[in-house]
């Protein structure tokens, strides 16, 4: 038996970006991303399907607590699977290409500051992860970023203190 998915309306992904947004996605990203959609449809659905299946055959379902959690985890799945395919279908790869001059989403910059020299990869909201140096185009630093050249500088306002980095290296 196929079970339908609910035509969803975008007020209900309120707290998901907005349905018509490129998602940028380094090729390893996207790797992640298909990997995570055949899992949930190749191990994690059908193992959803058969506890429903197996509930059913319990008896009385209005008081079958078993039923109502199995029928729950399915349709967490099934939302999830339809979320990340529908993610799919805007990935745009993020393309790294050599002797860039300006920062760009895909770009790997090195700034030096006050304190330090710090290396940042600029990626999409998805990827990001501050402790590996992996920043958002839409972060502060990173929207600061975007466009600027080597030895440009950059302000940033953080909690009231201003701190001025210079751009050392773009790759």
């Amino acid at each position: 038996m196929a079970m339908q998915i609910p035509k969803r309306k975008k007020a209900a992904f309120a707290h998901e970006e907005d349905g018509d947004t490129v998602v940028y996605l380094t090729p390893a990203g996207l790797k992640s991303l298909e990997a995570e959609i055949t899992r949930l449809d190749t191990i994690d659905r059908p193992r959803a399907v058969k506890d429903v299946s197996e509930a059913v055959q319990k008896g009385d379902l209005s008081e079958n607590a078993e039923y109502q959690e199995s029928r729950a985890r399915l349709t967490r799945t099934e939302g999830r699977i339809f979320r990340l395919r529908e993610k799919l279908k805007r990935v745009e790869l993020i393309q790294k290409t050599d002797g860039q001059q300006t920062v760009q989403i895909g770009s790997t910059v090195t700034i030096t500051g006050p304190n330090a020299e710090k290396t940042y990869e600029i990626v999409g909201p998805e990827e990001t992860d501050p402790s590996k140096g992996r920043i958002s185009f839409r972060s502060p630093l990173g929207a600061q970023l975007m466009g600027k050249k080597k030895n440009d500088e950059v302000t940033l306002t953080i909690k009231g203190e201003t701190t001025t980095f210079t751009i050392a290296r773009i790759k």
